[in-house]
């Protein structure tokens, strides 16, 4: 059977205002709304486009996460994944997990599905870090295409069209492969009541995380956050020369 598998990440909806707690230490999440990440929800909608176009059979996706995550998994399902997997973390974990434990814990899943396109957002808007796919598809021994802008499917290769520094490249990849989706590659569908009610039959296998033999110490500690700076108040100028003039008290000429 043909299989794409998707990965999706829980975090704060990209329309919350983001705020810190008291002691720097983290963000506030009491409360917050929470969403399928952006750049994952594309994925997830190219896996969608592939299978109804008859190049795919089943779409799987995968979140990484308390069991919280679950509510973005149905929403997944909602959307149109044949089932989903969460591999669940401790409640109340010290730390996320990294890109490097990510990347092992798909590879663990990609072995037991055999799946032919794995297929991730290029990062996530919480830590912003852009790895986990191309990790993956270095464990996995395979190739990849990031920041896709555009896929098609011929066979057992995969044109994507990427967005580089200096406009766009087109690459050609033997099957299985890794993709990772840019924000321009198609605009996610809405989830509808019928479906929303459909999803709650589909399956979703809960995974320990310690079960896979992954190993998830992190790498880093995250010491402190910090709000940027607040945005100054404009001054408004007469003329060009006092704008000159006052971008060269600042230094800024």
């Amino acid at each position: 059977m043909k299989r794409i598998l998707v990965g999706i990440k829980r975090v704060v909806d990209y329309n919350v205002r983001i705020r810190l707690k008291p002691d720097g230490s983290g963000i506030v999440t009491d409360g917050v709304k929470m969403s399928i990440n952006p750049f994952d929800e594309i994925a997830l909608e190219e896996a969608l486009r592939i299978r109804e176009r008859g190049a795919a059979e089943e779409v799987i996706v995968v979140s990484i996460g308390t069991a919280e995550a679950q509510q973005q998994l149905r929403t997944a399902l909602a959307m149109g994944a044949d089932r989903a997997i969460l591999v669940e973390t401790p409640a109340g974990a010290d730390s996320p997990v990294e890109p490097l434990a990510a990347a092992g814990v798909l590879l663990k899943l990609v072995e037991r599905e055999q799946p032919m396109l794995v297929i991730l957002g290029k990062q996530a808007i919480d830590d912003d870090n852009s790895q986990t796919g191309q990790i993956l598809a270095a464990l996995w021994e395979r190739p990849q295409a990031t920041f896709a802008s555009k896929v098609e499917l011929t066979g057992d290769t995969a044109r994507v069209t990427r967005e580089v520094d200096a406009g766009l490249e087109t690459l050609e990849v033997d099957l299985p492969a890794v993709l990772t989706t840019d924000l321009r590659l198609n605009e996610p569908r809405y989830v509808k009541l019928p479906d929303i009610m459909k999803a709650k039959k589909k399956p979703l296998e809960v995974v320990p995380l310690a079960s896979l033999g992954v190993a998830t110490a992190p790498k880093t500690k995250v010491v402190r956050f910090d709000p940027p700076p607040q945005r100054q108040k404009g001054v408004m100028v007469k003329d060009a020369a006092e704008l000159v003039a006052a971008l060269h008290a600042k230094g800024l000429l």
